[in-house]
């Protein structure tokens, strides 16, 4: 993003106007590199971010609520001590350099002075540094003196700001002057390289609107001008960058304040949906690993335990036929009268006839209680592997975190997820069903297992339930109330439930029938249930947002 000088000028501006003789009243930190302060303007109350990320440095409003820390951190209780129900004398850039500096007024029953707060919007070298007459008294990033650098900051050190690249200040209209005359090749790209303070996307924005005359004037116009058309660009629904000036295919805002806003709210809000969705799918994969191991040792022994049926026949055949055999005996060639061939069987010489038949029919005892046990085993971990799929289907077709949420909860409910245990919290509403309604017909579908139970339990008979056939889906229930269905809107439930189902696309089979006609067996896993009486429709998943 241009988080340059060009556009921090225009954010000092807008924050000065906004947060200018406001007052601290809190002060947070709820992740390493970012703090937030709440701010009462006189007018209204604010929520300030200031981060330092490399990803998302920048100072801009929020309404997001972040869970703090227990205990705050050091740098948090140093601007705690210092800056809280300190005033807000002026927001500004210094020297055409990307970083915003916030001058306070602090008061208390015995003094009163000025501090300032330098907010370095940087990459990965940004830093927020507090000073008093010059010396800093904390940093977010402090180094030592044993650090191999130029700039050092700790406390007690005085401030000096960033050493200057080797481009020419903008401002410097003569050195200006004399590096454009310089200017070849692409004009953008040597303003990116020769001009302090302009991101990439700002010195092509500078080249792209030229249109000949005097260089000098229009960079100089471009870059200092109060002229402001903040707008985001987006692809696919998700933020890409914002602009102090307009682009093409941006969504426009009325300042830069509100596009930064929105910009970071929703990139936020993706990463902690995209970093969920990680952890949740990790740990279903890890337990459905977990049982795949399970069920192949479940299997390898059930292999070694299927020839009981042959060890019984043995011991029969040894049986009916103790007369013709001596002890000392290492084998012997049957009539096997179950075939009509001879079957070969070995003995222990050091045991009798008697003995070695009993030797057969005790294997064939064992395993056939082994086989006996691993059964129901099978068929609880293929059951525990089914659900793990089903509990990914529901991640693969989660679009917000509201679906997210519903899956954690149920895992929780599982015990695939801990709890956690720092303080209790509230009880939450249920999360909503999925809603949808087509020709005066509604239409619900669960998020994930515990709501395709509710959704069973919540319908009438008469009403129809639909789900993917051979697939893992949600169950989709049409609300009839005593009306009969059109087929439009059959199909059209039809298609939600292939849309959120783990079937890769083409025409899907879809099951449905009566309410009254589906059942959940007892002691079942969430979201399983057995239906009869169905007839198939084959849908699509919609190609809109539906």
């Amino acid at each position: 993003m241009p988080q340059d000088a060009f556009t921090l000028r225009i954010n000092a501006a807008e924050l000065n106007e906004t947060l200018k003789g406001g007052r601290i009243n809190r002060i947070n930190q709820p992740s390493r590199e970012e703090l937030s302060f709440i701010i009462y303007t006189g007018k209204r109350t604010l929520k300030l971010i200031l981060s330092s990320n490399a990803r998302d440095c920048g100072a801009y409003f929020t309404e997001d609520e972040r869970e703090n820390p227990l205990v705050a951190p050091n740098f948090c209780m140093l601007l705690r001590k210092h800056l809280q129900s300190a005033e807000i004398l002026e927001v500004t850039m210094p020297d055409f350099e990307r970083i915003l500096c916030f001058k306070f007024l602090c008061t208390s029953d015995f003094s009163s002075c000025e501090r300032v707060l330098y907010a370095e919007i940087m990459g990965k070298y940004s830093n927020l540094i507090l000073t008093e007459n010059g010396i800093i008294l904390g940093a977010l990033k402090m180094t030592s003196l044993d650090e191999n650098t130029k700039r050092t900051v700790f406390a007690g050190a005085k401030y000096t700001l960033p050493e200057p690249q080797d481009k020419v200040n903008p401002s410097d209209t003569a050195a200006l002057r004399n590096v454009l005359t310089k200017a070849q090749g692409d004009l953008g790209r040597f303003l990116f390289t020769r001009v302090a303070g302009l991101a990439s996307a700002t010195a092509e924005l500078i080249a792209a609107t030229y249109r000949g005359g005097d260089l000098t004037e229009h960079v100089t116009r471009f870059i200092f001008s109060n002229e402001c058309q903040p707008c985001v660009l987006e692809r696919e629904n998700q933020p890409v960058d914002f602009f102090a000036r307009n682009v093409k295919g941006g969504i426009p805002f009325p300042t830069l304040s509100a596009a930064q806003t929105y910009f970071y709210t929703k990139r936020r809000a993706a990463a902690a949906f995209a970093q969920l969705k990680r952890k949740l799918e990790s740990t279903v994969n890890s337990a459905k690993k977990k049982h795949e191991q399970r069920l192949v040792l479940t299997l390898e022994r059930k292999a070694a335990a299927e020839g009981c049926e042959e060890n019984r026949m043995k011991g029969e055949l040894l049986t009916a036929n103790l007369y013709r055999l001596e002890k000392g005996m290492k084998g012997c060639v049957l009539e096997n009268w179950y075939d009509g061939t001879q079957t070969k069987i070995l003995l222990d010489p050091m045991l009798s006839p008697t003995q070695n038949a009993q030797q057969y029919y005790k294997k064939y005892r064992k395993q056939k209680r082994t086989l006996e046990a691993l059964a129901p085993q099978e068929r609880e971990t293929r059951a525990e592997i089914d659900y793990a799929e089903s509990l990914l289907s529901a991640l693969s077709v989660a679009s917000c975190e509201e679906d997210l949420r519903s899956v954690e909860e149920e895992m929780l409910g599982e015990g695939l997820l801990r709890a956690p245990q720092e303080k209790p919290r509230k009880k939450k509403d249920e999360i909503p069903f999925r809603t949808y309604e087509k020709d005066g017909f509604r239409i619900y579908a669960g998020r994930n297992n515990l709501q395709n139970d509710r959704l069973v339990k919540s319908g009438a008979p008469e009403d129809v339930w639909l789900h993917a056939q051979k697939y893992h889906s949600s169950h989709v229930l049409i609300k009839t109330e005593g009306r009969t269905l059109p087929d439009g809107v059959l199909l059209f439930a039809a298609q939600i439930c292939a849309k959120y189902s783990d079937a890769n696309g083409g025409r899907i089979p879809i099951d449905y029938c009566k309410l009254k006609h589906v059942k959940k067996p007892s002691k079942a896993k969430a979201g399983f249930v057995v239906y009869s009486e169905q007839k198939t429709v084959l849908a699509e998943p919609p190609e809109d947002s539906t």
